[in-house]
């Protein structure tokens, strides 16, 4: 099947630099989606300073991530995780699967996971209606988190959610609580700690280790020969690294672009807003939008899926 799909209107500048404490660069999109004044703990989005009942948390969270996300274990984790071997369900399934689960890394929400699924994908469904592909995509953007699932190895929180950078060269220091890298291995490691590191300039990211977590993972669900997606690149591109914050909030790491990145770096810049900001304690009506979610389901997705 091939997917055509529009470009996105675009009539801000995308690729912005922010430097580590300044105001931040979100995209604020067309799309009918109002950006709100505050998280659902009456804080600013992403601020990873306030004082609130999710800071000590998300801290250190970061710090255990940090220290752990090397490029041994990045590349371990994938060589375990890309048999897909852990089961076969289809996306629904998985779906509920998250019930289960809180991101620790979170600052700005505290419910249960499918209350983000849906909340993203209806808040993307009413500003392009006609993108039902991106619909799909917000949906089944975090699915990746099964991995905190007893079945699926419960990975701890570290290993799983929270900001995702390359593995094997410098980490830039617009990373949140950059500071904890320090006592990463790789941090010293001349062999990696390097603008370029094992890397060279327009490489490509298909070519760059992220940090181990559910993007990824669900990345590799979706490319996977034998799950016969058909989800079009930029569908792809955006659950791959839609928790990329160094590059698609601060533009770091842009060496690394090949032009297809470029220009699927436009489709993630329009999901990011509906991500981060469509997060509230509004609950979505789960049996009223599931038969249209299914109908996606269905066009996209084979019924069963190997995890």
């Amino acid at each position: 099947m091939t997917i055509t799909i529009e470009q996105p209107q675009l009539d801000v500048v995308v690729e912005r630099k922010v430097t580590a404490g300044g105001d931040p660069a979100e995209l604020v999109l067309d799309g009918g989606f109002v950006v709100p004044d505050a998280n659902a703990f009456g804080k600013t989005f992403r601020d990873y300073e306030a004082d609130s009942e999710r800071k000590e948390t998300v801290e250190d969270f970061y710090r255990v991530n940090h220290i752990h996300q090397t490029h041994e274990f990045v590349s371990r984790m994938r060589a375990e995780y890309g048999r897909l071997d852990k089961t076969e369900m289809g996306i629904w399934e998985c779906i509920e699967l998250l019930n289960e689960f809180v991101d620790d890394s979170d600052p700005d929400l505290d419910m249960p996971q499918i209350e983000h699924l849906l909340q993203t994908a209806e808040a993307i469904r009413k500003g392009y209606p006609d993108q039902d592909w991106l619909h799909l995509t917000g949906l089944i953007h975090d699915l990746g988190k099964v991995l905190l699932h007893p079945s699926f190895g419960e990975l701890p929180q570290w290993a799983v959610v929270g900001d995702t950078f390359p593995v094997g060269c410098a980490y830039d220091e617009c990373n949140v609580h950059f500071k904890y890298f320090e006592e990463n291995p790789d941090y010293h490691n001349p062999k990696f700690n390097t603008k370029f590191g094992v890397y060279s300039e327009g490489c490509g990211l298909d070519n760059v280790l992220m940090s181990w977590g559910h993007d990824d993972y669900m990345y590799l669900v979706s490319v996977a020969k034998e799950n016969k997606s058909t989800l079009p690149s930029a569908g792809l591109f955006i659950i791959r690294y839609h928790s990329f914050y160094p590059l698609h909030k601060h533009g770091a790491y842009m060496h690394l672009m090949n032009d297809e990145d470029k220009e699927n770096l436009k489709w993630l810049h329009v999901f990011n807003k509906y991500d981060l900001y469509s997060k509230s304690n509004v609950r979505i009506d789960v049996e009223k939008v599931k038969p249209y979610y299914m109908s996606l389901i269905n066009k996209y997705f084979p019924e069963k899926l190997r995890w």
